[in-house]
């Protein structure tokens, strides 16, 4: 119980008392992460495509007016005299043309909506990376803190003993060489703890690198905390939901749909088009000779009509177009076969890393125990002379090795229960939220 109390009382002694959550953490990232905020952006400039692939289908409409002076010199060849006339001309159109069939311009809308499924899959994978970055890095700061107050939890107990041996060696009970030893692990505590708050500041580097700041202080994991396994406890269930539902999967299975779309884009290259065309427009003149009264003239003028356009030869290259889309097709096939693969590999490694991180867990927490029991043993024994200095040494450093382990066990059981569900494409806020309920004082 001293121990604990010593652990305990250097955890609260190096952090300031305002503390942020995981989901608060969490939050602050996703008003503050770059990566997150570029695959935003990326994500509305994709969404983008479908008003432009409708836009082929849709007339379009176009205005124009000019307005010059004109001036005319006429050299009579009979006897008159010559003479200049001058005048100004104004004309304005309207047009307007309807595609009635272009299939090129019709698959080029077909494909927008499937990039901009692509465009919301990628996000979605953004934004599930994100929760999981957060809580890698979270749990990352809490771990190295553990560890940093474990070592420091360690070295107090190692200076108690390296007293006691001093004190047995001077009356004669314990040789020089407890002492030595003590002092030898004593040293050695001090470089881990050196090595142990280096390893602190940069967990602290990510986890701000992400979120911009780093808080005062993280909220810790509950003492003796109970890890559920995952719902559904069946690894094929998620192997199938990965398969159809991983963000990646979902991604090129748009890229999928999108090059079969290219085949007939590139195909239509051989096809006629038809568009409906009409126009509008007005045109007025006015000449005048020196001295005489200026005439004008005004028309009028509006067409209607169909407009046929028919592909006889490209020198080969619409062919080679075509060729080459069947080949893009296949590629994104194969890279849709291979997420899946990588997808169904990511669910087994995490399911595996949830379900043997709760039995790591449960075995820790009874080596915890065994290690403890073994520690008050060999000191009591050390107290009567059955044991010696290296004996209590050896069995407090495996009972702190025991307590880092079990520490970081149960973050890592965590995490891979997120990695899981993003892996399954299901990860969202509300499992951040579940885990965040484990966090506490109490």
């Amino acid at each position: 119980m001293k121990r604990h109390a010593i652990f305990l009382a250097i955890l609260a002694f190096s952090q300031p008392l305002a503390a942020a959550d995981l989901l608060q953490t969490y939050r602050e990232a996703r008003a503050n992460d770059p990566v997150y905020a570029s695959a935003r952006a990326a994500r509305d400039a994709g969404r983008e495509s479908l008003p432009q692939g409708q836009a082929v289908l849709r007339p379009t409409i176009g205005a124009s007016a000019s307005t010059q002076m004109n001036y005319v010199d006429i050299d009579y060849r009979a006897a008159l005299p010559s003479s200049t006339r001058e005048g100004n001309t104004n004309s304005w159109g309207v047009s307007l043309t309807q595609p009635l069939f272009n299939w090129q311009s019709y698959m080029v809308y077909k494909e927008a909506g499937f990039k901009v499924a692509q465009a919301e899959a990628a996000f979605g994978q953004v934004a599930q990376d994100l929760i999981v970055r957060v809580a890698q890095a979270y749990f990352d700061v809490l771990a190295s803190q553990d560890t940093l107050a474990f070592i420091q939890a360690q070295k107090i107990a190692i200076s108690e003993q390296l007293a006691q041996a001093k004190r047995n060696f001077e009356v004669g009970t314990a040789t020089i060489t407890d002492t030595h030893e003590a002092q030898a692990r004593f040293d050695l505590a001090g470089s881990q703890e050196i090595a142990a708050q280096s390893d602190l500041e940069i967990k602290k580097n990510a986890l701000q690198q992400i979120i911009g700041k780093f808080p005062d202080r993280l909220v810790p994991l509950k003492p003796a905390t109970e890890l559920s396994p995952p719902k559904p406890n069946v690894m094929d269930q998620w192997v199938a939901s990965a398969e159809e539902q991983n963000y990646a999967v979902r991604i090129q299975q748009a890229a999928l749909e999108i090059a079969s779309r290219e085949i007939e884009r590139s195909r239509a290259g051989h096809y006629p088009t038809l568009n409906l065309v009409g126009s509008y427009g007005k045109n007025s003149s006015s000449f005048s000779t020196v001295g005489t009264t200026s005439i004008g003239t005004d028309s009028t003028s509006t067409s209607v009509g169909l407009q046929l356009a028919i592909p006889l030869y490209s020198g080969g290259g619409t062919n080679s177009l075509v060729r080459q889309a069947i080949a893009n097709q296949e590629k994104a096939r194969q890279d849709l076969e291979n997420a899946r693969r990588s997808a169904a590999l990511a669910v087994r490694q995490a399911y595996l890393g949830v379900s043997n991180g709760i039995a790591q867990v449960g075995a820790l927490e009874q080596a915890l125990v065994s290690s403890q029991s073994a520690l008050d043993s060999n000191k009591l024994g050390y107290e009567v002379g059955v044991r010696i200095n290296i004996d209590v040494l050896n069995a407090q450093q495996q009972l702190y090795s025991t307590e880092r382990d079990l520490s970081k066990a149960r973050y890592d059981t965590l995490v891979n229960g997120l990695r899981l569900k993003a892996a399954a494409g299901t990860l969202t806020e509300d499992d951040l939220e579940e885990v965040n309920r484990l966090l506490g004082t109490s």
